[in-house]
């Protein structure tokens, strides 16, 4: 529904006339960066998803200005990465008895508008690098034609919020749909323990320990536990387990564990995948997709709490996974349209690895800087 939502008020302001005049306020500004005013639509339309933001680069007649458009399109947050910012956010924003109701709303919408600041601020900088470098050239003058005002059509603005729904909702069925397969057979293969015997049956077992207990907290209570420790010890043997571990060396600086890491690893293809994978991994089964967000955010919560390093810096921690969304280029359509527009490779391998080191960079010093005034403020 957010998508949905953000595709209308775009499809309004494109349907009454206004964007154009948008672009042309902002060409002094985007000038600064060796662009044109008409970057801007492209830009703004990236917020809601980078694939027509991209596409709709084709108005820019300058060669080197599309393309410094197109290599920086992806740095606008889109709308999914909401899932990421709304979990994180609703976890380890504000979450203490000290606030009120309005002052957590504020503080909470503060820090989604600063992960949308990332991009604004980071885009044009690295805009006026590409055309300082790469993409070095003369900017055009600006000409553009205004439309005249007009009352947008409800019947367009319907058309455009079903196409683009529709478009997010058969990506959602593809790439996320295959990474959660894909993510669930990880966790859930080899099932045999060391000693030969099967972890399902294990579980299966301790679980029915738990309901025998009946009445018999202090009993029940154990058995729970139990099944907790053989799932735990079930996904660090897993083959997602095991290359979890093995990448933790990397993702250690920046604060993060080896189900994070994974987590981020499987996003890639689709960055939506890394709610239904955090899911997948602290075993989060609730259908309803807000109970769902609630719950995980709990789990994540609690899991932390008993790590000497999350547990102690956990806001960092959570504020290093936004910047990394904010500026890490997770999304195989978004690549595979620039390689569509430029006509070669090299373009989305260069937008891939600029993007990637830039959020890992990103997050290595959020979460440093946040370490540091934690043990100040302690």
């Amino acid at each position: 529904p957010q998508i949905v939502i953000l595709f209308g008020f775009i499809a309004i302001l494109e349907d009454c006339g206004y964007m154009s005049r948008a672009a042309f306020l902002m060409d002094r500004l985007m000038s600064r960066c060796g662009l044109s005013g008409k970057s801007f639509i492209p830009l703004l339309s990236s917020v809601a998803c980078a694939v027509p933001g991209i596409m709709a680069t084709r108005v820019i007649e300058n060669r080197r200005d599309r393309f410094a458009t197109i290599l920086i399109a992806p740095l606008m947050s889109c709308s999914a990465r909401l899932p990421v910012y709304s979990l994180l956010i609703g976890a380890f924003i504000a979450t203490g008895d000290g606030y009120s109701d309005f002052q957590r709303a504020v503080v909470r919408g503060l820090t989604m508008f600063a992960m949308y600041l990332i991009g604004f601020v980071t885009a044009p900088l690295v805009a006026l690098v590409l055309k300082r470098t790469l993409l070095r050239g003369e900017t055009p003058v600006f000409v553009m034609e205004l439309p005249a005002y007009k009352r947008p059509s409800l019947r367009i603005v319907i058309r455009r919020m079903t196409d683009s729904g529709w478009a997010f909702l058969r990506r959602a069925g593809t790439f996320i749909l295959a990474s959660m397969i894909l993510v669930w057979a990880a966790s859930y293969f080899p099932r045999s323990a060391e000693d030969g015997t099967r972890y399902d049956e294990k579980v299966a077992a301790k679980e029915a320990e738990a309901e025998k207990a009946g009445r018999d907290e202090a009993a029940k209570s154990k058995a729970d536990d139990e099944v907790k420790g053989l799932k735990a010890e079930w996904q660090r043997n897993s083959y997602l387990g095991r290359a979890g571990r093995a990448m933790e060396p990397a993702v250690r600086p920046l604060g993060w564990d080896w189900k994070i890491g994974v987590a981020t690893l499987a996003s890639f293809p689709a960055r939506e995948v890394i709610v239904g994978t955090l899911g997948i991994l602290y075993t989060v089964d609730e259908e309803d997709e807000d109970k769902k967000q609630a719950e995980l955010g709990k789990a994540i919560h609690t899991d932390w709490s008993t790590d000497p390093v999350r547990g102690k810096y956990g806001l960092p921690v959570a504020l290093s996974i936004m910047v990394f969304f904010a500026l890490c280029c997770q999304c195989a359509s978004t690549l595979a349209v620039i390689r569509r527009e430029t006509r070669s490779w090299a373009w989305p391998a260069f937008t891939f690895i600029y993007m990637t080191t830039l959020a890992y960079i990103g997050a290595l010093v959020t979460f440093q800087l946040g370490r540091l005034v934690v043990d100040a403020v302690r």
